[in-house]
C-alpha cells in the first residue's frame, strides 16, 4: 500500500473515530442537542445534495439547499426535542435500505448485487463464482437485516447511552469483521480469484454507474 492511500485510510478512519465520538457525546452527555441534530442531519443532507448535483444541475442542487435551509430552520426546536428520533431514521434507515439493496438485487432474475461488484472487478465470472457471490450477498442482506434489529430493539428497551454506545462504536467494527470473514471464506472457496479488496470494487462500481 502506496504513502498516499495510508494516508487516505488514516483520514477516513480519524473522521469515522472522531465522529462516533462526537455522536455519542452528542446523545450522552452534551446538555445541548444542537450537535446532535446537527450530527445527525449533516452527513444525510450532504450525500443527498452531491447526489442531487451529481444527477441534475449545479442549480437544482442549490434550490434544495436553501429549501432545506428554510425547513430545518423552521423545525430545529421540534428536531432537538425528538433528537433521538433523528438518530434512529439515520442509523435504522441506512441499515435497512442497505438490507434492501443487497436483499432486493436477489429477487427474480436480477443479478446479485455482489456478483455485480465482483463482475466489474474480475469478470468475466465462472459458474461457481455466481453462485459464491449470490450467496455473500444474501449474508450481507442477513447481516444488514440483522443491525438493523438490533438498533431499533436497543433503542426501544436499552438506556440511550447504551444505543449510543452500540450504533456508534460497534457496528462499524462489526462491519469490519464481516469484511474479514468474507475475505477468509472465499480464500477456501475460490482461491483462484485474484486477491483484490472491496475498496478496489467500489471505485470499479462508481466509475462506471451514471
Amino acid at each position: 500500500m502506496c504513502w498516499r492511500r495510508r494516508l487516505q485510510l488514516a483520514a477516513i478512519v480519524a473522521f469515522a473515530v472522531a465522529y462516533a465520538g462526537l455522536s455519542h457525546y452528542g446523545n450522552s452527555a452534551a446538555k445541548t442537542h444542537d450537535l446532535g441534530v446537527g450530527l445527525a442531519l449533516g452527513p444525510v443532507l450532504t450525500v443527498g445534495l452531491l447526489l442531487l448535483w451529481r444527477g441534475t444541475h449545479l442549480w437544482v442542487a442549490l434550490l434544495a439547499a436553501v429549501a432545506g435551509a428554510v425547513v430545518l430552520r423552521h423545525y430545529w426546536p421540534v428536531l432537538e426535542r425528538n433528537f433521538s428520533l433523528v438518530y434512529l431514521l439515520q442509523e435504522g434507515g441506512f441499515y435497512s435500505l442497505m438490507a434492501a439493496s443487497f436483499g432486493g438485487s436477489l429477487l427474480g432474475d436480477r443479478v446479485a448485487l455482489c456478483t455485480q461488484l465482483a463482475d466489474q472487478v474480475h469478470g468475466p465470472l465462472t459458474p461457481q463464482e455466481v453462485l459464491y457471490t449470490r450467496r455473500v450477498t444474501a449474508a450481507w442482506a442477513l447481516f444488514f437485516l440483522l443491525i438493523t434489529a438490533a438498533t431499533l430493539i436497543l433503542f426501544v428497551f436499552a438506556p440511550l447511552r447504551l444505543w449510543s454506545l452500540f450504533a456508534n462504536f460497534c457496528v462499524l467494527p462489526l462491519i469490519g469483521l464481516m469484511f474479514v470473514a468474507e475475505y477468509a471464506v472465499r480464500r477456501r472457496v475460490l482461491p483462484q480469484v485474484p486477491r483484490r479488496g472491496i475498496l478496489a470494487a467500489v471505485r470499479v462500481y462508481f466509475a462506471k454507474s451514471p
